[in-house]
């Protein structure tokens, strides 16, 4: 069995940063949960109108960065009426531990909100599916198709062709390395700095030379649950270029012949512990102490984080390297989250295009830029790409969004998928032959899926 990593991690530590560093793409937003609350947009003067519908419209919205935060969304209310005076937003404010059943209470009550702000796997893969949610396609233009990450597009849509996603937002999740340590152990040599990327050859090599330096818990595969499982299947997939799932979403795949490879790889290098008593938040909690040298759980709110010492640093100081997962064939594919917003269609057509109204305003005008910005993540627009140019971490950070990947997360049995994905990983960590526990976990989650 390999050596699994030890340390004891103070109560609610790992709590606290999951919600950074989420299992799935909703639960990666760094803002705290706000509690249910209800804020109204006020009508600004009648003559600042230029025209639109006359309605009262409900918009409920996950934590997604400042969007969660009743100050920041009243200033783009504010934007919003002072060209659509008439139109009406009240805001409800949902957290990730109860937002979805207060959804579900409220389309089986027959009262579900107008516009709801989340991700596809709600939006396109839970209510979008089930038939309850309005086709964007007409917001869907040729011209913003042009501007918009492919990745993105094919995620905000289902196998029919339907839009029921228009998006604002998005992240790409990414690892990163103690570059403090690696200089010290004459592992740099094996990173293209610039770029943030490497080969599997030269990932491979780092790890063994940091391993050699005296540093013994270079990396692990955590499996304790699903939180943070994100970073698991990437370094997986990536490796030598295995998919998770088919390109129609319909099917797992993960027991391709190269992700078969990539997970005996991990678990014979020297340095690389599969652990079945740590998740991603915890993962990173001993990244930051210099209990180990490399987190696959990362992305943009734990690279700005400051909590413990300036952003980009652990808690004693040495600077963090964010780094896409090694590959190949030199082109990775992140694991993403991506944001926007969807219509419940509750039948009444003037409320559904003023609905569409504000979807418009908040991402296809001169407000955009602040629409996003106040999500604390990346536009989804190529146009758009240079909005943190004067922000020196976000504009680094932004060469990643080039490698954002397939956004898989939308396959059907996908619950059932990341409990049989952890379970699998244990099985390997605890000494099973790597094939057959992969073969196990893709029987487990296309039976989910056909079921489904």
């Amino acid at each position: 069995m390999k050596k699994k990593v030890s340390a004891l991690l103070a109560a609610g530590m790992a709590a606290s940063l999951l919600v950074g560093c989420g299992g799935g793409a909703a639960s990666s937003s760094a803002a705290p949960a706000s509690t249910a609350e209800s804020t109204t947009s006020a009508a600004a003067p009648a003559e600042s109108t230029e025209a639109g519908q006359a309605a009262d419209i409900t918009l409920w919205t996950y934590p997604i960065g400042k969007w969660g935060d009743s100050d920041s969304v009243n200033e783009l209310l504010a934007d919003f009426n002072a060209q659509y005076p008439d139109i009406h937003v009240t805001v409800e404010y949902l957290d990730y531990t109860n937002g979805d059943d207060q959804v579900n209470t409220a389309i089986e009550g027959g009262s579900a909100p107008d516009l709801v702000m989340e991700g596809p796997e709600r939006l396109v893969a839970n209510w979008g599916a089930k038939g309850l949610m309005v086709d964007l396609s007409d917001l869907w233009t040729d011209e913003q198709k042009a501007d918009i990450n492919a990745s993105v597009e094919a995620a905000c849509k289902d196998s029919s062709g339907a839009y029921y996603e228009y998006p604002l937002c998005m992240t790409a999740h990414c690892m990163a390395i103690n570059k403090t340590v690696f200089e010290a152990a004459d592992a740099m040599q094996y990173v293209d700095e610039e770029n943030h990327t490497w080969t599997t050859e030269n990932f491979l090599k780092a790890v063994q030379a940091v391993y050699d330096s005296g540093k013994t818990d270079v990396g692990a595969i955590y499996c304790s649950g699903q939180g943070g499982d994100q970073g698991t299947r990437a370094i997986i997939n990536n490796m030598y270029g295995g998919t998770f799932t088919d390109a129609a979403h319909t099917k797992y795949t993960a027991d391709s012949a190269e992700n078969i490879k990539a997970i005996q790889a991990l678990y014979d290098q020297d340095g690389i512990n599969f652990d079945a008593s740590i998740n991603g938040g915890e993962e990173i909690t001993l990244f930051r102490n210099g209990t180990l040298q490399m987190a696959f759980c990362w992305n943009i709110a734990q690279q700005t984080n400051s909590d413990n010492g300036p952003a980009g640093t652990t808690n004693s100081g040495d600077d963090i390297l964010f780094m896409a997962f090694p590959t190949d064939s030199g082109d990775p594919q992140l694991c993403g989250g991506i944001w926007g917003f969807g219509i419940f269609d509750n039948g009444d057509e003037n409320k559904i295009a003023a609905s569409k109204t504000f979807i418009d305003f908040m991402a296809n005008s001169d407000e955009t830029a602040k629409a996003v910005k106040t999500s604390t993540y990346f536009s989804v627009k190529n146009s758009l790409s240079d909005l943190y140019k004067d922000d020196e971490i976000m504009s680094e950070y932004q060469k990643l969004m080039p490698y954002l990947g397939d956004y898989y997360q939308v396959v059907p049995g996908w619950a059932e998928a990341r409990t049989a994905w952890w379970n699998m990983l244990q099985q390997v960590g605890s000494g099973a032959d790597v094939t057959t526990a992969v073969n196990e976990f893709c029987t487990t989650a296309n039976a989910a899926a056909s079921a489904s």
